[in-house]
């Protein structure tokens, strides 16, 4: 994991460093134009800021990665996962899991708390950029991610790189009602009354699709603890959402 710090600031992950053409970052609040609740680098505009801030910050991502395009998706904490192409990327449907072989075309997903991930595909090179918050793990959106990659491109598990960023960590991940909320197979990963380890539910449901261990990086960082760096929903729910974006460079 490497911090690189201009104006903004972003993680880059240990195994896409061989990668140099999958370009890739997951964005701190740090060096954008929002004010008040949403200061820094917010990347919606579904949270009460300024439209034009919000244009304006997702500029400063889009030259930062050095595409044409920056795409990203309403999400809905669905499982719903849209394959995006030089046709169809200015008309992409609410979703929560996006994918691509296309160069030069960024895909993002906006987060605060809910994990971030980047899969790629060395094989058929394509990417992908997935929101998994709570829902998203229940309903086992990760399997969905790696079904459609299946289906539209031949992409085999074993073969993914998967990347998970900074996110709700076990500390803070508390459900009381979880026997309502959460399949009965996350029980097991209790770390004490009613706190659950999601990083932990992310490794089991993607090893259980078949993608390998060692191909697996987790940022075990919590978004609730860390808010000087990110924005986080279970900390204040009038916030911004930072950004997980990767890209197939030109």
């Amino acid at each position: 994991m490497e911090i690189v710090k201009p104006k903004l600031e972003w993680l880059e992950y240990e195994l896409l460093e061989k990668y140099p053409h999958v370009l890739h970052g997951v964005f701190s609040r740090h060096g954008g134009v929002s004010q008040g609740a949403w200061a820094g680098l917010n990347l919606s505009d579904e949270t009460g800021d300024n439209p034009q801030h919000v244009e304006a910050n997702r500029e400063l991502i889009r030259k930062r990665m050095g595409v044409s395009h920056l795409v990203f998706a309403k999400q809905h904490h669905g499982t719903i996962v849209h394959r995006v192409t030089a046709k169809n990327m200015t008309k992409v449907p609410p979703c929560d899991a996006l994918f691509t072989t296309e160069r030069d075309l960024a895909i993002g997903m906006r987060i605060a708390d809910c994990q971030g991930a980047i899969m790629y595909d060395p094989v058929h090179e394509a990417v992908a950029v997935a929101h998994v918050g709570w829902r998203g793990s229940a309903q086992n959106l990760y399997s969905q991610v790696v079904k459609a990659m299946w289906r539209e491109l031949g992409t085999q598990a074993h073969n993914l790189i998967v990347c998970i960023s900074p996110s709700l960590g076990p500390d803070h991940a508390e459900f009381k009602n979880y026997r309502q909320e959460l399949p009965q197979e996350f029980w097991p990963f209790q770390v004490k009354p009613n706190y659950f380890d999601f990083w932990a539910i992310s490794r089991m449901q993607l090893m259980a699709c078949g993608v390998l261990e060692r191909n697996i990086e987790i940022i075990e960082e919590c978004t609730a603890c860390c808010s000087e760096d990110y924005f986080s929903y279970r900390r204040a729910k009038d916030v911004g959402r930072n950004a997980t974006v990767v890209a197939l460079k030109g």
